[in-house]
């Protein structure tokens, strides 16, 4: 379940119309202890916060040995001198543990500019959460990361009396002793401005703009991954309302859905079943057992064969390794490129998306990892892959968002599959304080469908987008 931030009223009536010259760390100087491994490492801390404004546990802070109770230094670089009036570092799991901050103009040296009053508050984000314990749409796949049912993220702003020049090197010293619980550092960024350095979410003013989404119902149905004909007129999704999870469709009469019919032949598996993709004479479907060395995924297609679709053999991908059961998948229309969301020895740290191009032989290559751009050190999957083949939707728990699981779009920029745009979060039209995921857009309507967890139950929603919006190239 997401959290709810709020931000305290000190931060609002901060406000200037000058810009800011705003630098992120960029390299690492010297480090007093890692825990190593590609989640919380110290690169972690490096570049523009992605755990604010949201806060909370994150695989993109950086967590030292000693985070619990002891004392921690970092020195960090920027890419080019600047003149210094405020440095910010950002603790997005209990903050107030920043005790000393120094500036250094390259030589080695460093000047105290900031210390730590023994009477001094912290102005922070405040938030308390209950823990959401329940697995990714209540089946056995990867689970929702649970909320720590109390968190402190927060700010350190440290704005000084005096600015100083040509500032190319910060030294952060920590106590991590001042507060229980584990910590957690974001970011270190540093401006010659006294306005506070904003942690903002990477949308734009169309998603802002939206309409609000619609809630689909079918009676007492837990539904959960949408997915559509190519037409528009053909809604398949799962049912979670049992411990069979199972695939039913509802097809469009006068703009409004008909009563779920129970699609029994595409209910091959005894526990998961559900819909990725449909393609104009075939289904994308995923839930299969599969054997680990054999290549198989976990995905089959269903061809459509009068009238009716038959399940084929399952897709086979080269030296094919998943560390969890199942896993969420989308393709082109003609099944060139495969595109999955998984964790494996390649990831960037968590789940990450990867694609595959299809072979002579109708069996897929060796996954390739879609980039450092689109894949964060937290998890990124659910993708669905619009008819351009340049457009895809996403979720993930990897960058600045409104909470936790958040929909997201990139656009592909070459045709090696590797290099993509920076993820841009839909806005809070779409994504809220709950989990948002599997997105499904109808280009034929102009539709996106995606589920919603709300405390545990899943859900499918919808909201009108215009397709020149989402189809930027």
């Amino acid at each position: 379940m997401k959290k709810s931030i709020f931000l305290c009223s000190i931060f609002f009536v901060l406000f200037s119309v000058k810009a800011q010259q705003v630098q992120w760390a960029s390299k690492i100087i010297k480090f007093s202890s890692d825990l190593g491994g590609k989640q919380n490492g110290i690169k972690r801390i490096l570049g523009k916060p992605d755990c604010f404004p949201q806060g909370g546990v994150s695989g993109n802070a950086w967590i030292p040995k000693n985070a619990l109770d002891g004392k921690e230094v970092v020195e960090v670089s920027f890419e080019k001198p600047q003149t210094v009036k405020q440095i910010a570092v950002f603790e997005n799991l209990n903050a107030g543990c920043v005790t000393k901050i120094s500036v250094g103009n390259g030589s080695g040296s460093y000047e105290t500019v900031w210390s730590r009053k023994k009477d001094w508050k912290t102005p922070s984000y405040k938030s308390t959460a209950t823990a959401d314990h329940a697995y990714y749409f209540n089946r056995k796949r990867r689970k929702v990361q649970e909320v720590p049912d109390v968190f402190n993220p927060g700010i350190e702003y440290a704005v000084l009396e005096n600015a100083v020049a040509n500032v190319v090197a910060v030294k952060v010293e920590f106590n991590f002793a001042l507060l229980p619980g584990q910590k957690q550092i974001d970011a270190i960024g540093i401006s010659e401005s006294e306005v506070p350095i904003d942690a903002s979410i990477n949308t734009n003013s169309d998603f802002e703009n939206l309409s609000n989404s619609e809630k689909l119902m079918f009676g007492n149905l837990v539904i959960a991954t949408p997915a559509l004909s190519l037409d528009g007129n053909k809604l398949y999704f799962t049912d979670n309302s049992t411990d069979s999870e199972l695939i039913y469709s509802s097809a469009k009469q006068d703009e409004k859905w008909t009563t779920p019919i129970l699609e029994n032949n595409l209910n091959v598996n005894d526990i998961v079943n559900y819909i990725e993709y449909v393609g104009n004479d075939f289904i994308l479907r995923g839930g299969n057992p599969y054997s680990k060395g054999t290549g198989e995924c976990g995905f089959s297609t269903f061809k459509l064969r009068d009238g009716k679709y038959e399940s084929e053999e399952q897709l086979k991908i080269a030296a094919f390794a998943n560390y969890d059961e199942t896993a969420d998948a989308t393709m082109t229309a003609d099944g060139k490129i495969f595109i999955i969301g998984l964790e494996s020895d390649f990831t960037q740290g968590g789940t990450d998306l990867y694609f595959a191009n299809q072979k002579e032989d109708g069996t897929y290559g060796l996954l390739q990892n879609m980039g450092k751009v689109i894949n964060s050190a937290a998890d990124e999957g659910m993708p669905h892959l619009l008819s351009d083949t340049k457009t895809l939707l996403f979720s993930s728990i990897g960058f600045s968002s409104y909470g936790n699981y958040d929909i997201y779009v990139s656009y592909r920029l070459d045709d090696s599959w590797k290099k993509w745009s920076e993820p841009i979060n839909l806005g809070n039209r779409i994504n809220s304080d709950s989990f948002e995921g599997s997105p499904f857009y109808d280009e034929t309507t102009e539709m996106l469908y995606f589920t919603r967890i709300l405390e545990g139950k899943s859900s499918i929603s919808r909201i009108k987008i215009p397709k020149n919006i989402v189809m930027k190239n």
